[in-house]
């Protein structure tokens, strides 16, 4: 596992729970609001945490920690995620999930293992604006299989978009329609990420959607799914 990034407790990555953060390096996306962009390529990252020192720490904080969140980058980007996860719930840990969706097969399998409590996937765009947002060509097909997957895997889950400037109120409609009675929809503000060498996009500099466009929003989808919420606004 290459282990960029750990936040060691976090009451708000695991919704109910007190969980430990921790970023995987590497990502197939390229989204410009992306805060963790240092992280997405896995070749200029200068120091990652070794894994046995990061599984000691677990051990340590057992009773203070109920989870640990596996998020990135894309953490089934990972060869040994499989084995990592079933290192941490042997020592009695929850484990959530943050995915991008595009390795539906990786994210089976642990589902079907019974590997992860609580899955997150990101749902960037409504389809035909998904290279645009994440920046590289994606396999809808791929994102499809992933939703279909976890909505049918009777564990813990939610879906979440971040609110930018490039969606509108429609664009979250249609992302809510190919979701519709999911357990729980995240709209998530979108906030300027520190500036990374080299990451001069200007769509950065664009102004969030107000606290009122989120309400409108959430108001229209709310009968579409069973939960949602609004998150940073």
């Amino acid at each position: 596992m290459r282990i960029a990034g750990m936040q060691k407790n976090s009451l708000v990555d695991y919704p109910g729970n007190i969980a430990a953060v921790l970023f995987t390096a590497g990502c197939n996306m390229n989204c410009y609001f992306c805060h963790n962009r240092h992280i997405i390529d896995p070749n200029c990252i200068d120091e990652a945490y070794d894994t046995n020192e990061v599984i000691g720490f677990l051990k340590i904080r057992r009773s203070f920690l109920d989870g640990a969140v596996i998020s990135g980058g894309e953490p089934t980007l990972q060869p040994d995620l499989e084995e990592f996860i079933i290192e941490i719930k042997s020592l009695g840990y929850l484990v959530k999930l943050d995915t991008n969706g595009t390795n539906p097969l990786i994210l089976k399998k642990l589902i079907e293992k019974d590997l992860v409590d609580y899955v997150a996937m990101d749902i960037k765009a409504p389809f035909d604006k998904y290279s645009e947002i994440c920046g590289t060509e994606v396999d809808i097909t791929a994102i499809k299989e992933s939703i279909e997957i976890i909505m049918n895997s009777g564990c813990d889950y939610e879906f979440r978009t971040t609110f930018v400037p490039d969606l509108n109120k429609n664009d979250i409609l249609q992302i809510v329609g190919v979701i519709r009675d999911a357990k729980r929809y995240v709209l998530q503000q979108f906030r300027m990420p520190q500036k990374q060498k080299g990451m001069e996009d200007l769509r950065l500099y664009r102004t969030p959607h107000p606290p009122h466009v989120f309400t409108e929003t959430i108001s229209e989808i709310a009968p579409l799914v069973r939960s949602c919420f609004i998150r940073g606004v």
